[in-house]
């Protein structure tokens, strides 16, 4: 029999209790959000031996290997990271209130604009436990519910983490729920609470984010897959470009924002290619190359790529390589194939570096840095419910001025129209 690990009730039942209690979080001041993430943050890491023994659970059970297996597990580090991401979130401005225009009309009516909660903030979200947490605390911070759907290899992780996070005195019932991640009739129910869910929020891969996106009756942010480019043009500092694509593909090649795809210029080819090759295969990473790739790197083990290869996300360790005319077939190259998540030139030019930033249709676009930074906590939002790589209504990584919306409040004197 496979266990259930949400908390108790239909699925009708949470989000109900989500709904409620959006409107009592709507209601507390910064002064008490932030007093309740502290306290979260501290019993995060109070509780972490039990944390850590329901997740040595999911990995074993899950059989999952490599990099998948780096996505689901938690080490002590990795919850003091956890923690401390909190109090960031919580040392950082409240957005809830904030005043976006104010005018006055000539007929006498003073007209602000302000930010409130989005309501409730549902998420569907793959094998990587820090998602709970993260999404949890943005959601408390800007007034907002929020309905968990986690992947199944981390269910007991999952559910202990929201067993804390919701013990935490004040934090209001129904504030943080998860749905049972044994089936995907909550994954339906959840895209289709209409009424009940403000917005639905995808993060994984491809295939999870077409569903929801195709099939979801609530609004969506879709948080995009990764099939992220360095180009390294022909004044590039080679010492800098290794660093750089290295770091973007080895330091943890299972998350969105690893570079999955290097193109070269043919002017310094010969030269570098066989250079950066050496060093990729020696950091154990398998490399797939065009023809010209090829050729330069006789001697070197490249397999060739085929079609697919420019469009896969691999979330592993490979890369594909391409060499590339000038800055203007690598921009072509990167808006036909990327996912428009993060991509990055290394390069001295300044006149090709700003077309690189002006014309790379993508959320996130580097010059001379790793694509690596395109993440909530690197971009000094403390966390991220994801990356968003659409342009309604965010775009990259979005957390706290992303989880509202506004409304106008209008004061009068009396006036009719």
């Amino acid at each position: 029999m496979t266990a259930t690990f949400a908390r108790s009730g239909s699925t009708q039942d949470k989000l109900l209790r989500a709904r409620e209690a959006s409107a009592k979080l709507a209601l507390l001041s910064t002064e008490e959000k932030n007093a309740l993430l502290l306290a979260i943050a501290d019993t995060l890491e109070a509780n972490a031996p039990t944390i850590l023994a329901a997740n040595r659970a999911d990995v074993e059970i899950s059989g999952l290997e490599g990099a998948m297996r780096d996505r689901l597990l938690l080490t002590p580090a990795r919850i003091k990271e956890m923690a401390q991401g909190v109090r960031e979130v919580a040392a950082l401005d409240d957005p809830i209130g904030e005043t976006l225009a104010e005018w006055t009309r000539p007929n006498g009516l003073r007209i602000r604009k302000v930010r409130v909660p989005l309501g409730v903030v549902g998420i569907i979200y793959e094998s990587r436990p820090n998602v709970t947490v993260d999404t949890a605390v943005l959601a408390l911070k800007t007034g907002n519910a929020i309905v968990l759907r986690g992947g199944k290899e981390a269910a007991r992780t999952n559910q202990r983490l929201v067993e804390i996070l919701a013990s935490v005195p004040g934090v209001p019932e129904g504030a943080i729920e998860s749905l049972d991640s044994s089936t995907r009739q909550s994954v339906q129910a959840l895209i289709k609470a209409r009424g009940l869910v403000d917005v639905i929020i995808p993060r994984g891969g491809v295939d999870l984010i077409a569903f929801v996106t195709e099939n979801s009756a609530v609004p969506v942010i879709e948080t995009g897959a990764g099939n992220c480019h360095i180009f390294v043009d022909e004044s590039a500092d080679f010492d800098m470009a290794d660093r750089i694509v290295i770091n973007a593909k080895t330091q943890r090649p299972s998350v969105c924002n690893a570079a999955e795809k290097l193109l070269v210029q043919e002017r310094i080819a010969a030269e570098y290619l066989p250079r950066i090759v050496k060093k990729l295969i020696e950091a154990g990473v398998e490399v797939r190359g065009d023809g010209k790739s090829r050729s330069l790197g006789a001697g070197l083990n490249i397999e060739p790529a085929a079609e697919q290869d420019w469009h896969e996300e691999y979330l592993g360790l490979c890369m594909a390589v391409r060499v590339v005319a000038n800055v203007e077939e690598a921009i072509a190259h990167i808006n036909r194939y990327s996912t428009k998540h993060s991509d990055s030139i290394v390069t001295r030019d300044e006149a090709n570096a700003r077309k690189f930033l002006r014309l790379v249709d993508s959320a996130a676009v580097y010059w001379n840095a790793s694509t690596r930074f395109t993440d909530g906590a690197e971009f000094g939002f403390g966390a991220e419910m994801g990356i968003s790589t659409q342009k309604l209504h965010c775009r990259g990584p979005f957390a706290l001025a992303e989880l509202t919306s506004s409304k106008y409040e209008i004061i009068g004197t009396g006036q009719v129209r």
